[in-house]
């Protein structure tokens, strides 16, 4: 017996509808009642809430400038040529919908932050240049622990967007490494660092390619540049970061618009 596609997709849309009868969608930041599954499993509101870094940025880091010293370019090596974040991530919505993929199994959630990714403002050459996506690599037994790797989820949405593939094979952790949660910036260089190797057989494939590193927050960008090095030591000519979001600098305090605040006064 044949099936018509037609009546596969009506199937389908009528058990969805009777799921979301007897479960309704709930928006996985605040809990609240969705009105359908059109944005990842986060309402509008919560959206919203995340506060995008604020303009002027770093034209490289794209860290919020005040016309000072930059404190985010000093922690990128010279073959980094550009970094990109969608939005700040400290105690509050961004971190829920973070946590929610991460931690809560979420995935669907994934295509809503790379979709915001996406809009990422890059420098020309970037966006001309960018060859592929190469997502952060998890642990074996965390990936294993956790059924995927949610940086994966990321670059494969957002290679969707820009039209480019995403190369998940072409990085391996080459050891496990300690969660990077409580530790201090020195430690968290040294808890990374040799920590990341290039495939054996990928060196022509990333011989003179500019690969655009990706994982769902940087804090001090340890892990991005130990990917950076061994990608770059792989044969890559040039690299740079997008993330979902961005942990503020030390010395940084923001507002809830995301612009950078000096004590009580804003920066300009």
């Amino acid at each position: 017996m044949i099936v018509s596609p037609s009546i596969t997709t009506a199937v389908r849309v009528a058990a969805l509808s009777a799921l979301d009868l007897l479960f309704p969608p709930v928006c996985v930041s605040c809990d609240r009642l969705l009105s359908d599954r059109a944005d990842a499993l986060v309402c509008g509101v919560c959206w919203a809430r995340t506060a995008r870094l604020a303009a002027p940025r770093c034209e490289r880091c794209g860290h919020p400038s005040d016309g000072h010293a930059c404190r985010w370019c000093p922690l990128l090596p010279a073959y980094v040529r550009a970094a990109r974040s969608s939005c700040w991530v400290g105690p509050g919505t961004a971190l829920a919908i973070v946590h929610a993929l991460k931690y809560g199994g979420w995935t669907a959630v994934a295509a809503g932050m790379a979709k915001r990714m996406a809009r990422l403002g890059f420098p020309d050459d970037v966006v001309r240049e960018r060859t592929a996506i190469v997502p952060v690599p998890l642990a074996r037994d965390r990936e294993r622990e956790r059924g995927y790797n949610q940086s994966a989820l990321l670059g494969q949405a957002l290679g969707e967007s820009w039209r480019i593939p995403m190369w998940g094979d072409v990085l391996h952790r080459s050891r496990t490494t300690e969660t990077q949660t409580r530790l201090t910036p020195e430690q968290r260089r040294h808890n990374v660092s040799g920590a990341f190797r290039a495939a054996p057989g990928v060196r022509r494939r990333l011989r003179g390619a500019h690969v655009v590193i990706v994982d769902d927050v940087v804090t001090t960008a340890a892990t991005l540049n130990a990917c950076a090095a061994a990608l770059f030591d792989g044969g890559a000519r040039i690299v740079s970061y997008a993330t979902f979001g961005r942990a503020p600098a030390i010395g940084d305090q923001i507002d809830t618009t995301g612009e950078l605040l000096d004590g009580n006064s804003r920066r300009h």
